[in-house]
């Protein structure tokens, strides 16, 4: 077994520094990018990625995508919203269950569910469950957003 520093990092290679951001394939960017400032991240840019590079990242021919990069107010978190011109995007059950393999969801901390729920229904929020609290920690919930997005909201209340 090779050696490892106390954070398990191997000496002499390359380690992780930082998640750069989670990106998201949706169908209608601009639903997306409204319902995701309307939960409170930032705007950075947008963009239109083709071209022989991008094909042979993302191991497809003429790609040509639409994106938008947004960041969580601490600008910690960032957020890729893709949509693809071309090719077209293969489409998914956007109902999956939230145990789905291969299922991603993402989490943000909040000051409070019932306001970030009320503002999100109207950019067609669906609540999966119920808001429960969990322990005397949390009140958590799941809900689906633009293009079967699945968020967790977690509210801190002890």
């Amino acid at each position: 077994m090779a050696d490892t520093d106390r954070r398990g990092n191997h000496p002499g290679r390359g380690a992780i520094r930082r998640m750069d951001n989670v990106a998201i394939v949706v169908d209608d960017l601009a639903a997306a990018t409204a319902f995701f400032a309307e939960l409170g991240l930032e705007l950075e840019g947008e963009a239109t990625v083709e071209g022989i590079e991008v094909d042979r990242l993302v191991g497809l021919g003429g790609v040509r995508s639409d994106i938008a990069m947004m960041h969580t107010p601490d600008g910690h978190g960032r957020l890729e919203l893709t949509r693809y011109r071309s090719p077209a995007s293969l489409v998914t059950d956007p109902r999956a269950p939230a145990n789905t393999l291969g299922g991603h969801r993402i989490m943000f901390a909040v000051d409070d569910i019932d306001d970030i729920l009320d503002r999100l229904r109207p950019h067609g929020a669906e609540l999966l469950g119920d808001v429960v609290q969990y322990g005397d920690g949390y009140r958590l919930c799941y809900l689906r957003g633009p293009a079967g997005i699945l968020v967790a909201l977690a509210e801190q209340t002890g």
